[in-house]
């Protein structure tokens, strides 16, 4: 799983399949999520691109996409955001959604 950060968010995110994990170390269901997404990079790397994006450390992304709670799952298929969950979600639910997208 890659990071990201405010200054290379949008060159980071802007190809193909991504999902962003908008998260904070303090954030108990943030590390609920963390092992789910590393799961799922395993299934799905070579369809998907998975990104974190500390909220703490980069305030600026998440408040002009309107992240207002984390965990938050943002979805995007070639620069265009196509969904976003909030909350923590298993691994079935994101391999659904994002096989909607793929």
């Amino acid at each position: 799983m890659k990071t990201t950060n405010d200054k290379q968010f949008k060159e980071e995110t802007n190809q193909g399949l991504v999902l962003i994990d908008f998260w904070a170390p303090w954030c108990g269901p943030c590390r609920m999520q963390a092992p789910i997404l590393e799961s799922l990079e395993a299934e799905m790397g070579d369809k998907v691109s998975i990104f974190k994006l500390n909220v703490d450390e980069n305030p600026v992304t998440a408040g002009e996409l309107g992240i207002m709670s984390i965990p938050t799952l943002l979805i995007k298929k070639d620069g265009r955001v196509m969904d976003k969950l909030i909350g923590v979600h298993d691994k079935d639910t994101l391999v659904k959604t994002l096989n909607e997208f793929a």
